[in-house]
């Protein structure tokens, strides 16, 4: 199945209330100085049932040249060098500090709409899926299916710290290296998450899940959830070793900052 061209008319999201917040500000802003997008629009896609996962909408995955993915492992590989004595310390301190495995798995979507396994450092109790429904109530991720809470008792506290530097996503380079995540793209969403999207969100697929992407370089858990998503279809759209880049920069002063982050 081929990709429809994105149609530039009409906006991805339902329209915004009339005070917007400070961050979704900030993130359109960033659309229209750094990569000028305008809102775009796409078709929606076809739904199936997916064997492990929740129904989730697939959509055809658009094609990657090979020198973007050359460039990508060749970054990931020496990256992983470099950091290997942090990955090491890292693990240890999760370890030592908490009961459970070092190691966290997760089955995520990813390109096409179809399951992948992301690995984390663990940042969390060992019980945090099934202590997830009490919390829902206290969910500030409002107005779209992502579940955020910016003192959650789950996490343990070298798991705040972690996350706070996004330290315990670094993991994730083995899922790059293997080709399941890219460098740069949406986040990776969760099956139960992906089946609540409104059809046009099906399109954050449209390309392999990154570590890191354009609404993590413009507020992160700060943006509303409409904001992200307009964010994630602009960088489908516009997607380029340019705009790789320039978001790969843009990375550092917002891990280093913490914007967003918990």
């Amino acid at each position: 199945m081929s990709l429809p061209l994105p149609q530039q008319a009409r906006s991805t999201t339902r329209s915004a209330p009339a005070t917007r917040s400070a961050p979704a500000v900030r993130s359109a802003q960033a659309v229209r100085s750094a990569q000028a997008v305008r809102p775009i629009s796409f078709p929606a896609p076809p739904r199936r049932t997916l064997a492990a996962v929740d129904l989730v909408p697939t959509v055809a995955v658009l094609p990657e040249p090979w020198s973007r993915r050359c460039v990508e492992v060749v970054v990931v590989s020496v990256a992983l060098l470099t950091l290997l004595p942090v990955l090491v310390g890292l693990a240890l301190l999760v370890r030592l500090t908490s009961r459970g495995p070092v190691l966290f798995r997760q089955v995520r979507i990813g390109a096409g709409g179809r399951a992948i396994t992301v690995w984390k450092f663990r940042s969390m109790v060992v019980d945090a899926e099934a202590r997830r429904a009490e919390l829902e109530s206290r969910n500030e991720r409002l107005g779209g299916p992502l579940f955020k809470i910016r003192a959650d008792p789950r996490v343990t506290p070298v798991g705040r710290w972690m996350r706070r530097l996004s330290l315990d996503e670094l993991p994730q380079l083995f899922n790059v290296l293997g080709g399941s995540m890219s460098l740069v793209g949406p986040r990776p969403a969760l099956p139960h998450e992906a089946a609540a999207f409104a059809p046009e969100a099906a399109w954050r697929h449209a390309v392999r899940p990154g570590l890191t992407g354009l609404a993590q370089v413009s507020g992160r858990s700060d943006l509303s959830w409409s904001a992200a998503l307009e964010l994630d279809l602009a960088y489908v759209a516009r997607r380029s070793l340019r705009l790789d880049a320039v978001i790969v920069l843009r990375t550092v002063p917002a891990v280093l900052t913490a914007r967003g982050a918990y």
